[in-house]
């Protein structure tokens, strides 16, 4: 199964915006896997499922990760992209996934 992986710095927010975009992607027949983990672990979850993973959103908070994601995405072909800070602070599934699917790997 394809996967949209939010990373965070294990905060309840992100839960949230993973819950909206579940909630969107069943309402639209859309099949990914949409789940957070920590930001120190993109590598380790790439090792694993790299190969279906077709985008990882940062949360605005650790904005700081993202030359090192893009890093560790860049052998799998995984675009890497801070989440809006409006979009996140007001849970916006619907456009969060919007927008994870536009930059998705085709």
């Amino acid at each position: 199964m394809k996967r949209i992986i939010l990373a965070c710095s294990a905060g309840m927010s992100t839960s949230i915006v993973v819950s909206k975009m579940k909630e969107e992607a069943k309402k639209r027949g859309e099949a990914y896997e949409i789940y957070a983990i920590p930001g120190e672990t993109i590598e380790e979850e790439l090792q694993l499922y790299g190969n279906d993973v077709v985008a990882i959103l940062l949360g605005p908070q650790v904005r700081f990760m993202k030359a090192e994601a893009e890093s560790q995405a860049k052998p799998y072909g995984i675009p890497v992209e801070v989440m809006d800070t409006l979009l996140y602070g007001t849970a916006n599934g619907a456009k969060i996934l919007d927008r994870a699917l536009q930059i998705a790997k085709k």
